[in-house]
């Protein structure tokens, strides 16, 4: 049985990795910046914003003095935003920061020294298959989730010697509530993401019990379905063939862009 903290679990993944984790037995600390929602019996819910150093402080203070120290952390908390360059505003590009990546990065801060102290536990950060592959019209979301994949790997190798796991998280687009709550100033490239969203056959179910499977087992880069597999395997082995498809993707978008000012 395992102590586990999970950061955006009011809905989507974050709910559902609760769901799995309470289902096996474990210890669960489910935590969001939005109202907590309907629970598995046994799980706790604290009200915990990524961005505040104070509200991880008084996470950890709550895991020491529950449950004297903490197994597994997921920083899952995270925002959606598509958009081209000049069209994404900075506040987008900041709020993207603070929560995708400085949320995983303060969340990693905070238990770190418990986990170095304990020489056990396991940070897993969920970026997205757009952290490894890098499709047009999404700059600043595929910047932050590329930040939280080195992140990762930095502290796979860097705590390793404590007995300190890292795993980063890589899925492809599942279904889930992610699109309605989609960020820009890009209504194209917007419509372009929820469609994907909407239209993927994958489940965050799909998706929490990939990740879960992926913890037990240790592994550095989760690759959470065949999609992810398959683009990040399309980079490595044929680039001229990945970069082909990112042009199209970009090309397609230009003529719709042509199209709508006619």
């Amino acid at each position: 049985m395992s102590r586990v903290l999970v950061t955006g679990a009011a809905s989507g993944l974050g709910l559902e990795l609760v769901r799995r984790f309470a289902a096996r037995g474990d210890d669960v600390l489910a935590t969001d910046v939005a109202a907590a929602p309907a629970l598995p019996d046994g799980v706790e819910f604290r009200m915990l914003d990524v961005r505040s150093d104070e509200d991880w402080d008084a996470a950890r203070d709550w895991v020491q003095r529950t449950w004297d120290g903490l197994d597994v952390l997921v920083n899952n908390a995270g925002l959606a935003a598509g958009g081209r360059i000049d069209r994404t505003p900075m506040a987008d590009w900041e709020l993207l920061t603070q929560v995708n990546l400085l949320g995983a990065a303060r969340g990693c801060r905070t238990f770190a020294p418990v986990f170095k102290a304990q020489r056990s536990g396991h940070l897993v950060n969920v970026a997205s298959i757009a952290g490894l592959v890098h499709p047009p019209g999404m700059a600043g979301y595929n910047a932050t989730k590329a930040g939280v994949v080195a992140l990762s790997e930095t502290l796979y190798h860097e705590l390793a010697p404590y007995g300190v796991c890292t795993s980063v998280v890589c899925p492809s687009f599942f279904r889930s509530n992610l699109a309605s709550s989609m960020r820009g100033s890009d209504p194209d490239v917007e419509a372009h993401a929820a469609a994907l969203i909407e239209q993927s056959a994958l489940t965050a179910e799909d998706v929490a019990e990939a990740v879960v499977e992926g913890i037990d087992a240790k592994d550095p880069v989760i690759l959470t379905d065949d999609v992810a597999r398959a683009s990040y395997l399309l980079k490595h082995r044929d680039r001229v063939v990945y970069d082909e498809q990112m042009q199209r993707n970009a090309r397609r978008a230009f003529e719709r862009e042509q199209e709508a000012s006619e």
